[in-house]
């Protein structure tokens, strides 16, 4: 028996939601590994750009539970347009961190360069309001000519391009 045309438009609007709101998780959790299983420090321009992660999983979970119960179509395609608007601004974020990082302009005053952590017990509590994270503008690490904020653009281009071709199936 062939399924009918809603029923096909709203087992792609599932389907969208599950691998963006997956590929969203992958995505944050590889960022998550490297910062405490790999050791690589954020800086606090890597941390913004988490953001739309971590607001967009909650509404791919959404998106997923909209569409297992059958509530109108509508509501999914939504919910995957701002996901896909998400990954849009999480894209320019990696564009403006990747620029800060290659020196095309410059970063916002609070990515200064790490202060050094003391050794004496004594001042460790006065280190916590002067030691900040990493300078925004090297790369902790570069994998083919990439930095993390470059990789995130790549990321968030290939899930909002998911979201949206998802949403436009569902229609």
């Amino acid at each position: 028996m062939a399924l009918s045309a809603s029923a096909t438009r709203a087992r792609s609007g599932f389907n969208a939601a599950v691998v963006v709101t997956l590929g969203m998780a992958v995505t944050v959790g590889g960022a998550l590994a490297f910062q405490h299983i790999g050791g690589y420090i954020p800086c606090a321009l890597c941390l913004l750009q988490r953001d739309p992660y971590y607001f967009g999983i909650p509404v791919g979970i959404v998106a997923i539970a909209a569409s297992v119960l059958n509530l109108p179509g509508w509501i999914t395609r939504a919910l995957l347009v701002v996901i896909g608007v998400m990954m849009l601004v999480g894209a320019g974020m990696g564009v403006y961190h990747s620029g800060v990082e290659w020196g095309f302009w410059e970063g916002p005053a609070s990515c200064g360069g790490a202060a050094g952590v003391t050794t004496n017990a004594g001042n460790l509590l006065s280190d916590l309001n002067t030691v900040h994270g990493p300078s925004c503008t090297q790369a902790a690490l570069r994998i083919l000519g990439l930095s993390f904020a470059g990789w995130n653009v790549i990321a968030s281009l290939i899930l909002a391009a998911i979201a949206f071709m998802g949403a436009k199936k569902a229609a």
